[in-house]
């Protein structure tokens, strides 16, 4: 019997978690604050897409498509975990659609192959492509998370040549 019970409450546990309320800030495309009734903020992450950061071409564009879309809104999220910053990974619905897949379609997000397999979002991306909509109309798009790798590297590099200026020159004082 107390085997079934572990079994039972580890399944309810898989499912993901439904939680409302209104959204009261937007961080950028993907991510966002969200008020519930008990007045808990909840940061939230849009699963399984990534769209451009700050200061790559079409975040400003993916930002506003997602305030337009739900800023001031009420939405529903099906929340699936929390990443390691402490944001709930959710689907987001409103007006009965999907954010994920509303920002595919507008060509302002990649679906995240990394974190998801889901055919219905890679078909959402490839049709955005070919017709060339929103950050698929320059043919030199950077995914996201080059964009973030790229960033870090030249990051990584100056603290670098910054530890070789000081090295040497305490070594050149020393002798």
């Amino acid at each position: 019997m107390f085997k079934y019970i572990i079994i039972i409450l580890f399944t309810l546990n898989s499912f993901a978690q439904s939680v409302e309320g209104k959204v009261v800030a937007i961080t950028d495309g993907d991510t966002f604050k969200l008020l519930q009734k008990d007045s808990t903020l909840v940061r939230v992450r849009v699963a399984n897409i990534d769209c451009p950061e700050r200061k790559q071409p079409f975040s400003k564009r993916a930002k506003q498509f997602t305030s337009d879309a739900i800023f001031s809104k009420n939405v529903e999220l099906k929340v699936l975990k929390k990443d390691r910053y402490g944001r709930s990974i959710a689907y987001v619905f409103y007006n009965n659609k999907n954010l994920g897949e509303e920002l595919l379609k507008a060509g302002l997000a990649w679906h995240y192959v990394k974190y998801s397999d889901d055919e219905s979002l890679q078909n959402l991306e490839d049709k955005a492509r070919e017709k060339k909509v929103g950050l698929w109309s320059d043919p030199n798009a950077i995914a996201p998370w080059d964009w973030r790798s790229q960033k870090k590297s030249k990051h990584e590099n100056a603290i670098n040549q910054i530890f070789t200026f000081f090295s040497r020159t305490f070594f050149f004082i020393l002798r």
